[in-house]
């Protein structure tokens, strides 16, 4: 088997995990009872009141964000898988980047494009298939516009210099 093969296999074995873990958390279970579950969170929010998020990324490989929200007594009030279509609709013109990682999680990347003139963050989600999702930030860090495609394989960009794929 090619290390690539390898390695898509093992992540699709976390992922697969990561979704058991996720489903098997409840409404009232403590912090601790979480981590047990699903390991180390990939970041820890502060929410108001004293709440926590704890979140759970795949990024920027996988395509799953998991939020886990604990009271001000560290016990589970809601959970959430935030990269769906619904989730994403959410982000309006005008959240900060502040906003979009404490909902969403990091991107899986971070470009730049020659007709915007800030940061264009992109997070990978499912549906059918593969999509994007893209956050576009003004210059002052601010939502401008966001927009979704699909993830192609093969197409022109994977074609090399001499025109082969």
């Amino acid at each position: 088997m090619s290390l690539c093969k390898s390695a898509a296999l093992a992540a699709l074995g976390l992922v697969l995990a990561g979704c058991a873990a996720f489903s098997s958390v409840q409404p009232g279970m403590t912090r601790a009872e979480v981590v047990s579950q699903m390991g180390r969170p990939t970041a820890v929010v502060p929410l108001p009141d004293g709440e926590q998020r704890l979140q759970y990324s795949s990024e920027p490989a996988g395509q799953t964000v998991y939020m886990v929200d604990l009271d001000a007594s560290g016990h589970v009030l809601r959970k959430e898988q935030v990269l769906t279509a619904a989730s994403l609709a959410r982000i309006k013109p005008g959240w900060s980047s502040a906003d979009v990682l404490r909902d969403f999680g990091p991107p899986a990347r971070i470009d730049h494009v020659a007709n915007w003139q800030g940061d264009v963050w992109t997070y990978r989600w499912r549906s059918d298939t593969d999509m994007y999702y893209w956050v576009y930030f003004d210059r002052h860090g601010k939502v401008g516009r966001t927009g979704q495609g699909m993830e192609f394989f093969g197409g022109p960009d994977n074609i090399n210099v001499n025109g082969r794929k």
